[in-house]
């Protein structure tokens, strides 16, 4: 029995080994290499500076005038002295260049992408100004004995108009990525970050009955893609097919909303067959479709807009827009108003706003049915709304 157990437990704890190394072998990694890209490219370079510098070095012996050439009695131990000597200096020079390299690569990684963009089409376009203008001077007639005036030319008008280009596109850099593609710097800053592309909305019944939504494309306050999803059609279908007047008639209505905004905007209203056949209500659907994707949800649907909320769903009620731009009177404003009818008090009168804002008008009792100009005198924000309270400005002035 004993050995019966030694037996089970060593092979328990081999399996619990095999099972650590197995583990250990896939957390960690290879060793990295001790010489990256980085180094071996500078390494690279500078090499490519000494091999340059010892050849020339090496082959400028050929250069020396042949009374040197007499007096030397070793021509190998001569080359190879050159050959050093070029080999030292193109060895400053690499480092030198490798230097400069690496600053530049710096700065560019350091540029926005906008710049950077706008330099490269400066840059392009020097050049292609710089050849097109010094193309003529190839075609004219110079002496053998000058024709190195062509390629010094050539070089240094191709360097003064590229440095000119990139000067050009660092004061008009934006123009000159308009002038390339419209999009291209709208592109850039959004990849970049600085921009944010406009979120798509999700339409809600409420919102297509309201009709409202209708005036804020027309002024373009609001933007981006539209969505009306399919199980909103069909609920706003159900609301105009009621037996219900009053909803027949607001259903009716969304259906007009709907097709005039989609005939004004083909582009930008969109219809979405997605459905949930698992969620039963549309309101849990709309916030479903808004999630996965990452859309705004516009509806009037105050239990919605909660609901939405606390869900982390972005939410735009256009209720509470006019609420925000709704005009504040002050006490001392002047109100054109007409007195609809009685208010609680004897002498009050009670007329509205166009916003639907109930006015209380005192002594305004004897002017039912005639408009007048009233003098703001106070005001109160309740649960139910806001309530203001006005003279007629005839009364204040004999006052």
């Amino acid at each position: 029995m004993r050995s019966a157990e030694y037996t089970e437990t060593w092979d328990l704890v081999l399996f619990n080994l095999d099972l650590t190394s197995k583990s250990k072998s896939t957390v960690y990694p290879p060793p990295p290499s001790p010489l990256g890209p980085t180094t071996m490219l500078d390494a690279l370079i500078v090499f490519s500076f000494i091999l340059a510098g010892a050849g020339i070095g090496f082959y400028s012996i050929d250069l020396l005038p042949q009374q040197i050439l007499a007096q030397v009695t070793n021509m190998e131990g001569l080359g190879t002295v050159t050959a050093v000597f070029g080999g030292l200096i193109g060895t400053g020079l690499g480092l030198v260049v490798q230097t400069s390299y690496r600053r530049l690569e710096q700065q560019i990684k350091e540029l926005p992408p906008d710049r950077l963009l706008a330099r490269a089409v400066g840059l392009v376009l020097g050049l292609l100004i710089a050849n097109l203008m010094l193309a003529p001077l190839f075609l004219l007639p110079i002496p053998s004995e000058f024709g190195f005036i062509k390629p010094l030319t050539a070089v240094l008008g191709s360097v003064l108009f590229a440095v000119s280009g990139m000067n050009l596109a660092d004061t008009h850099g934006r123009s000159l990525l308009r002038l390339v593609s419209p999009s291209t710097l709208e592109s850039t800053l959004v990849a970049e970050g600085t921009l944010k592309p406009s979120k798509t909305k999700v339409l809600d019944t409420s919102c297509i009955i309201d009709g409202r939504i209708e005036g804020l494309l027309e002024t373009g306050f609001l933007e981006g893609q539209l969505l009306v999803p399919q199980f909103v059609l069909q609920e706003l279908q159900q609301v105009a097919d009621a037996s219900n007047d009053q909803k027949r008639g607001r259903g009716r209505r969304g259906l007009d909303v709907l097709n005039r905004i989609r005939e004004a905007h083909p582009n930008r209203v969109l219809i979405n067959s997605e459905d949930y056949d698992d969620i039963p209500t549309v309101d849990a659907k709309l916030v479903r479709l808004a999630q996965e994707l990452n859309a705004a949800l516009l509806t009037n649907d105050y239990n919605l807009n909660k609901v939405a909320s606390f869900q982390e769903v972005q939410v735009l009620n256009i209720n509470d827009l006019a609420q925000a731009i709704r005009p504040a009177y002050l006490p001392g404003d002047d109100i054109d108003l007409k007195i609809l009818k009685e208010g609680k008090e004897p002498s009050q009168g009670v007329g509205y706003l166009n916003d639907g804002t109930m006015v209380v008008v005192e002594e305004g009792r004897d002017y039912i049915g005639e408009e007048l100009e009233v003098v703001v005198t106070g005001s109160l924000q309740t649960s139910a709304g806001r309530m203001i309270f006005a003279r007629p400005k005839t009364s204040m002035v004999t006052s």
